[in-house]
Parts: C-alpha cells; sequence; structure tokens
C-alpha cells in the first residue's frame, strides 16, 4: 500500500466525454472531505473534438501549483495513454476503458487496471457516465468511502431529474465495486485522514467577480473570449438576483463603451476580455484616460499574437496594457496572484478607479483564471465602498463655480454625475480646459496633462508595497507577479528548512505604478536576484530595469502556453 501526503490524478479523452464535469466532481469531492486542492485543464481551440485533460492536485496542506507528474491516471481512450505515458510517476496508477482500449504495452513502473467502464456505464443508463465510473474506480483505488461522492453526486446533477441522478450513483458504484474486485493491495493509494473543513472551491475569475459584487459592482459588460467567459457567465448566472445589470455586447468595441458610458452615469462599471479582446479596447482606454472616467478592465492573459494559443496561459500582455492606447495617460495595473487575491483586487479595483479617476487594469491568466482551487470562505469584512472624490448634491449647491477638471495638488478633482443640479459639464475626448471645453493652448495642455499624471504619484505613497514572502534577511531573492505565485510558493515549501532560509520571494501585486523605492534597494542589497515570468521577453523585468536600473542577469522564462510545472521551479530554487 501507498502512503503519500499529496496526489497528483489526471483525466483525459475527446471532448464531450464529461472530462471537465469529472475533474470538478473529483476536486469536490476531496475538499468535501476535507483536502486541500488545486485544478488545471487542457483542452484545444477547437469546437468539438481534440484531447481534452484534467489534473487535480490533492494535499493535506494548501496547493496552487500542478506537478508535471500524473500519479493516477484515468485514459478514456488510447491517445490518453500515448500522450501522458511520459508523465506517469513510480508505481503509479492507470484506470483505462478495456472495451475501448486494447494491446497495452506494459511497464514495470505502471500498474494498468483495466475495467468495462463503457459497459458499466450502459448497464447504469448511458455510454455517456463513463466518467462517472472511473470516478467509483479512483475512490476505491484511494480507499475513500463513497457517501461523500454520492452527496456531489446528487448536487451536480440536481437540476437534470431524480432518474439521472439515480443513473449516475448506480455507475459510481458499479465502479468502485468492480475496481475493489480485481486490484490487489499494491494498487491502494492511501492518503492520511485530515479533519473536515469550511473551504469552497472557486478559481479566480468567480473570485474576481464575487469580490465586484460585494463592494458595488452594478453594471458590467462582456463578450466571450477565453479565458476570460466564466466572469460574464458567472455574474450573468446571479445578475436577477443581485440586482447588477449584466450586457453580452457584439465585440469589444461595444463592451468597453458600454462600461464607459454606465461609469459616466455614476455606475460602477467593469469588463473583462483577454488580449485580442484588449486591442480593441485600446481608443476607448485613452478616453476613460483624457474623460478621468472610472472604469476597471479586466485582462485575462493568454498566448499571442494574433490568436496565438487561445486556450492555454501566458503573462504576455503587461508591456501591453502599460502602454495602450495613443498618449500618455495614469492607468493602475494589479494583478492577482491566486483566488483569495482575486477575491479582494476585484472588490478594490472599483475602489482605485472611482478614488483616483482613471482606468484600472487588472491582469490574470488562463492558469489561475480557470485553476480552481480550495480556499476559505470569503469574508466581506474590511470591504468598504470608497467613492473618492465624488460630489454630492449638497456640496455642489455650496459651489458658486463647478469645474470638473480643476487642478488640484493631488491630481483628482471632484466629480459630479450626470442631472444633478450645479454640477454642468462636458465629457469631452479632446483635450479641454478645466470645464470641459475643447482648448488647444500649451499652458492648458501642461497643466492639464500634469494633473493627470499626478494622479499615480499621490496613489504611489499609499500604494501595497511588494510581498516578501520565506525570509526578509535573505541575499537570495526571487522576484515573481501574478500566476507564478502559487507554483514558486509550492515549489518553495518543498525545500529544506536551510534552503528556505536562503531566499526571499518578492511577489509584485500592484505593478504600475512601480514600488521603486522598494525594490531598487532590495534588488541591489541582493546577492543572487532570479526573476521568473510566464513569457519569453522578461515584460516585468523590464519594467523594473526602466525605472531603477537594476538589470536581471539570472531569469527562467516559460512560454510555450504551459503554467510553470513544481519540478522545474524545485530545482531552479534549489540552484540558485
Amino acid at each position: 500500500m501507498q502512503t503519500r501526503q499529496n496526489l497528483s490524478w489526471k483525466i483525459g479523452g475527446e471532448a464531450g466525454f464529461g472530462i471537465k464535469s469529472a475533474g470538478m466532481m473529483l476536486a469536490k469531492i476531496f475538499m468535501k472531505t476535507g483536502y486541500e486542492t488545486f485544478d488545471y485543464t487542457e483542452y484545444p481551440s477547437l469546437i468539438r473534438g481534440g484531447h481534452n485533460s484534467y489534473q487535480v492536485m490533492v494535499d493535506i496542506l494548501e496547493v496552487n501549483s500542478v506537478t508535471k507528474s500524473v500519479d493516477i491516471l484515468v485514459a478514456l481512450n488510447k491517445e490518453t495513454i500515448d500522450l501522458h505515458r511520459s508523465e506517469l510517476s513510480a508505481n503509479s496508477i492507470v484506470i483505462y476503458d478495456q472495451d475501448k482500449i486494447k494491446n497495452i504495452r506494459p511497464e514495470e513502473h505502471i500498474n494498468f487496471l483495466p475495467i468495462s467502464l463503457t459497459e458499466l456505464a450502459k448497464q447504469a443508463g448511458g455510454e455517456v457516465m463513463r466518467n462517472v465510473v472511473a470516478l467509483g474506480a479512483t475512490l476505491a483505488v484511494l480507499n475513500q468511502p463513497r457517501n461523500i461522492a454520492d452527496q456531489v453526486i446528487k448536487e451536480n446533477f440536481k437540476n437534470k431529474g431524480e432518474q439521472v441522478i439515480k443513473n449516475n450513483l448506480q455507475a459510481l458504484a458499479s465502479g468502485y465495486k468492480e475496481a475493489k474486485k480485481i486490484f490487489h493491495e499494491d494498487f491502494i493509494c492511501q492518503l492520511p485522514l485530515v479533519k473536515k473543513n469550511n473551504n469552497i472551491l472557486v478559481a479566480s475569475n468567480e473570485a474576481l467577480a464575487l469580490g465586484a459584487l460585494a463592494n458595488g459592482l452594478n453594471f458590467y459588460a462582456g463578450y466571450p473570449m477565453t479565458p476570460s467567459s466564466t466572469i460574464l457567465q458567472y455574474l450573468a448566472q446571479v445578475a436577477e438576483k443581485t440586482g447588477i445589470v449584466v450586457k453580452h455586447a457584439e465585440d469589444e468595441i461595444s463592451v468597453i463603451n458600454m462600461v464607459l458610458g454606465a461609469a459616466h452615469v455614476g455606475a460602477r462599471a467593469m469588463t473583462a476580455t483577454s488580449g485580442g479582446g484588449f486591442s480593441l479596447m485600446t481608443e476607448a482606454m485613452g478616453l476613460a484616460g483624457i474623460t478621468e472616467t472610472p472604469i476597471v478592465v479586466v485582462n485575462c492573459q493568454r498566448p499571442g499574437p494574433a490568436t496565438g494559443l487561445p486556450t492555454w496561459t501566458e503573462q504576455g500582455d503587461l508591456q501591453f496594457v502599460l502602454r495602450a492606447a495613443q498618449g500618455d495617460f495614469p492607468r493602475i495595473i494589479i494583478a492577482p496572484g491566486d483566488t483569495t487575491e482575486s477575491f479582494h483586487i476585484g472588490a478594490e479595483a472599483l475602489n482605485l478607479a472611482e478614488i483616483y479617476q482613471t482606468p484600472v487594469i487588472v491582469l490574470l491568466d488562463k492558469f489561475i483564471s480557470e485553476g480552481s482551487s480550495t480556499v476559505p470562505e470569503f469574508s466581506t469584512r474590511g470591504l468598504k465602498i470608497r467613492r473618492g472624490k465624488l460630489l454630492s448634491q449638497e456640496q455642489l449647491n455650496r459651489m458658486s463655480k463647478f469645474d470638473r477638471y480643476r487642478l488640484n495638488a493631488d491630481g483628482i478633482s471632484g466629480r459630479s454625475l450626470p442631472g444633478m443640479k450645479n454640477g454642468l459639464f462636458i465629457a469631452n475626448s479632446d483635450e479641454h480646459d478645466a470645464y470641459g471645453y475643447t482648448e488647444e493652448s500649451a499652458q492648458n495642455r501642461l497643466e492639464q496633462m500634469d494633473k493627470r499624471s499626478q494622479k499615480l504619484e499621490t496613489f504611489a505613497k499609499v500604494m501595497p508595497q511588494p510581498q516578501v514572502h520565506g525570509n526578509p534577511k535573505a541575499k537570495k531573492t526571487i522576484v515573481i507577479w501574478g500566476s507564478t505565485k502559487g507554483p514558486v510558493l509550492d515549489a518553495y515549501r518543498s525545500l529544506s528548512a536551510k534552503k528556505q532560509s536562503d531566499l526571499k520571494i518578492l511577489q509584485l501585486q500592484y505593478i504600475w505604478p512601480l514600488a521603486k523605492d522598494f525594490l531598487e534597494p532590495t534588488l541591489k542589497k541582493s546577492k543572487k536576484v532570479l526573476l521568473i515570468e510566464n513569457n519569453s521577453n522578461a515584460q516585468l523585468g523590464q519594467l523594473i530595469t526602466q525605472e531603477t536600473g537594476f538589470v536581471f542577469k539570472n531569469k527562467l522564462l516559460k512560454y510555450d502556453g504551459r503554467p510553470f510545472f513544481r519540478e522545474e521551479l524545485i530545482k531552479a530554487l534549489s540552484e540558485l
């Protein structure tokens, strides 16, 4: 019997085989049992067909990454074994459909478990339930009780009717019983017993949407684009219950202009897209900048250029969003590192947009946008709607003159909404004076440009500093941002205590404005620095060099569309 602290499980097959459904159900089963989980899905950019896989990491400790190695592989077709055989760990287990897969080449370190998934599914009511039969077999191999799995099946199919629930429960039971009949002791992969907790299973897209909802979001417009689509889908599902307006527009140009219009009249407004959609939004981003309209734009990154790899992951849009739209205007850029951070940044981004009256861009990527993890239930304690210098009617009544774009030392002017008495102004896309009239004099241009740019200096004084993980006094420094947080910290926790004490990890959440007063002395005092990014040009490294003069000699860059696997980072951190 194998006893282990963690487990990597993967299921593979063609689209339509219920790959994602099976993976999500298994993650929920382990979550409800008390384990920590993280899941990762791979699928091609095809409407139908192609190879799909879903990987679930199970651990007794917090987990936010995946390993390259797989301990249990569920193969619904022969292609799955062919594609993932090289990933199988020592003494791994392959549960495969013996009705579909023949002539398996044996290997000494792999335990093959043939089960008639197709036949058992048909007996339960339909071949479509092969994935559920495989789930039952998986639970048997892991020596897990079925009661929690039965509960998850009931929850998962509650909208499908009693007969569908009954059929799936039978499919689960048949897979469980069949595996128990034919495996021997070496097949059992025992996980330690854990206490149940109140965790939830959620991806960063939904977490960010929840955070925005909790902090006053009331208008969202979107166009479906992988991997941002689940934000639109989730908000559309809860729109009626929460009382927000959700619009599915015809394209990203329409989307951002709707968001601009909604924010102009006082809504807390947000949209989400990926790099290609953001490309279409750039002109309207400039309009938000010059009219000082508070909007939030989420860019769930995927590899470019052009269509690139539309269903894979990368951190390739940082330099793009830094300069998107013609001319210079301030924007705030934030990159959550995991699900919990996504919730809080989803809430805070709306505040920052209104306080500084400028676009706020949130950078996610496919790895965490679609990768679900177990986290404690989110708390709204501490969340507060802050609308900055949005003037009340009483304040406007006391003013002898209202200038929307009045020059202020902090760069932030008072703001009124359309229809407010004494709050009239012009929202003009040309350079304008304090009231909003087009004004092309050199002096006015200098004053208005300087006023807008001052906002970033004002924010920089109160902006959260980079987070420090590990030993703050260590002289070896890792620099990360966004979704690399999970894999790097999981790899760090795998190191010996001595190696951990040698490292500090700087995670940048707030990327622009850059915390150069913190970064410059910290990096220059370090004996060794390693930059880790999921792109080909070290885009954060370029920005840090530009702003501080520090040049990164050691870089670990990955840009094949896949996230960092834990094994890669354990090696890199150990060698540093």
